[in-house]
């Protein structure tokens, strides 16, 4: 509630503010039978509700299963046989048997879910948790929140239901609705106001149902179609009941398996004026109470980029500081020398040593080899000398003089 609000409420009263709120909601139109304009109403303060699928979901899917009927197997299913363990020491497992000779039944397993006609694991009892407890104030959240969508035509879209041709939504028509008894004049509204198609749409959807649920009493499956909303039943439950996908309901019993199948919000609703005109006592200041928004803007980004949330806030931070890589010391003489500048400077000079001593090697080399070639050439006169001396023989062919 705004600053002004409250501030007309404290002088004025609660009257101008309740005149103010039924001012400020959209204005609905009225159909006849024909489908031609013949009034106008006011939207009902449940319509503009808060929309919350979640509510409906959670409400839908317990209150789905409060009409399930229990089912259990037989308690003698599979234990219906004379049978006794063997015990140990005969090599078989301790299972009970069948006793008994002369069949090929004797000696079989039983009792177990593991054996041939034996038990299920964990036999079913019908003692379950079948149904679930619901809080009326979350049941009534959900059909609030169902009524709402009822009135977004994009909701009703998306649901599935053809509303090409129907002049607006939510689609009222008036008290005459009440008194159809026919069905051939409910199917003639139905095409007056453009809703025959969604009609035509669930009644072309009838399949037999896949599995077992065809042979239990429900054989076919069916599309929802329009849901007729009354104040009064004058007829028009025996009109619209034969129609298929056509469900009807009386505004004092609204339920929410009815306004939002499958958890499903956006039924095709089609009001009666009393029906719609009947929401403004059973929701309200004398009713019950209208769900409200947490937040009256719930679009974050807008908020968050307002100009009177910007000015209050501290300015961006900068990146956070890119640190550089750590350098390894045994390999870097500049980690070297933060940790042992003595070290690095024995590094550095070891190195300057080395690269020194790559210099000189050349000069080295050179000599030895100069060395080396001068000691080479007098090789063939050594060896030629060395033949010579080595050269056996008679140390006596030209004769031995003794002096």
């Amino acid at each position: 509630m705004s600053g002004n609000q409250r501030l007309l409420r404290r002088e004025t009263g609660p009257l101008l503010r309740i005149a103010e709120t039924m001012a400020a909601r959209p204005l609905v139109s009225i159909f006849s039978l024909t489908g031609e304009k013949s009034g106008e109403t006011t939207l009902p303060e449940v319509m503009s509700a808060p929309i919350r699928t979640d509510i409906v979901q959670f409400v839908h899917i317990n209150m789905n299963k409060n009409h399930r009927q229990a089912y259990a197997v037989n308690i003698h299913a599979g234990k219906q046989v004379s049978a006794e363990s063997w015990g140990t020491g005969r090599a078989v497992a301790r299972i009970p048997r069948v006793g008994g000779g002369g069949t090929s039944r004797s000696g079989q397993g039983a009792f177990g879910n593991m054996c041939r006609g034996g038990r299920m694991f964990a036999p079913t009892k019908t003692w379950r948790k079948w149904h679930r407890k619901i809080n009326v104030t979350q049941k009534r959240y959900a059909v609030a929140s169902a009524l709402a969508a009822s009135a977004v035509p994009a909701l009703v879209m998306a649901r599935g239901h053809k509303i090409d041709e129907v002049p607006e939504i939510p689609l009222v028509l008036d008290n005459s609705l009440e008194s159809a008894k026919k069905t051939s004049a409910a199917k003639d509204i139905l095409a007056a106001i453009g809703a025959i198609d969604d009609v035509n749409k669930a009644a072309e959807s009838k399949k037999i149902r896949a599995g077992k649920g065809k042979a239990r009493n429900r054989r076919y499956t069916l599309r929802r179609g329009p849901l007729v909303i009354y104040k009064t039943n004058d007829g028009v439950e025996q009109a619209f009941r034969n129609l298929p996908g056509v469900e009807l309901c009386c505004v004092d019993r609204l339920n929410l398996l009815q306004l939002a199948p499958g958890g499903h919000m956006g039924r095709f609703c089609i009001w009666s004026q009393a029906a719609l005109d009947a929401l403004n006592e059973i929701y309200g200041k004398n009713g019950k109470a209208i769900p409200e928004d947490i937040m009256a803007n719930a679009d974050l980004a807008r908020l968050i980029n307002s100009d009177e949330i910007q000015s209050v806030l501290n300015p961006a931070k900068r990146a956070n500081k890119k640190f550089l890589r750590k350098k390894n010391p045994l390999t870097s003489i500049k980690a070297l020398a933060k940790l042992d500048p003595y070290a690095a400077a024995a590094r550095e000079s070891e190195q300057r040593a080395e690269a020194a001593r790559k210099d000189q090697r050349a000069a080295i080399l050179k000599k030895r080899r100069e060395t080396a070639k001068s000691k080479k050439q007098y090789r063939a006169q050594g060896l030629a000398f060395y033949e010579k001396v080595s050269k056996q023989g008679d140390v006596c062919a030209n004769g031995f003089t003794i002096a």
